[in-house]
């Protein structure tokens, strides 16, 4: 089956977006003195205390929606699965957020953090069931 015009407009778009998760992870793990140099000193310690589990999280939700969006891409069924991959460490990522820091979070990260944390979710189920439902119309193979 011919791949639809928006599979490409949603891959394109997906790609970028996640694009900018992996941007903040590689900065965090690789420039850290420049880009968390950005940061207050809270932040910092915080950031610097993530246990190996929140980091195994963090890394899966970044690389597996960057991979998800080549996979779509590529028009492999794959992509579902790297999807889902994403969402589980996004949902590990928040509740080692949320539970590290409960209300303190939205003061040390501003308001609009809990918002955009909502925003990725959002966006990652929202390619999810688009994979999905690529796969289902065998779009995907």
């Amino acid at each position: 089956m011919k791949a639809p015009w928006h599979l490409w407009v949603v891959g394109v778009l997906s790609l970028l977006w996640n694009a900018g998760g992996a941007y903040d992870w590689v900065m965090a793990h690789f420039a850290a003195d420049s880009y968390m140099g950005m940061m207050t000193e809270e932040q910092r310690a915080w950031y610097s205390a993530f246990p190996l589990w929140a980091e195994f999280f963090w890394a899966l939700g970044v690389w597996g929606a960057v991979i998800g969006s080549i996979l779509l891409l590529l028009r492999s069924g794959f992509a579902q699965l790297a999807f889902v991959l994403s969402l589980i460490g996004l949902l590990g990522n928040t509740l080692h957020s949320l539970t590290s820091m409960g209300n303190a979070l939205v003061d040390m990260m501003g308001p609009g953090s809990m918002a955009f944390t909502a925003a990725i979710i959002i966006v990652a189920l929202l390619l999810w069931f688009y994979a999905r439902a690529m796969a289902r119309k065998r779009v995907l193979r």
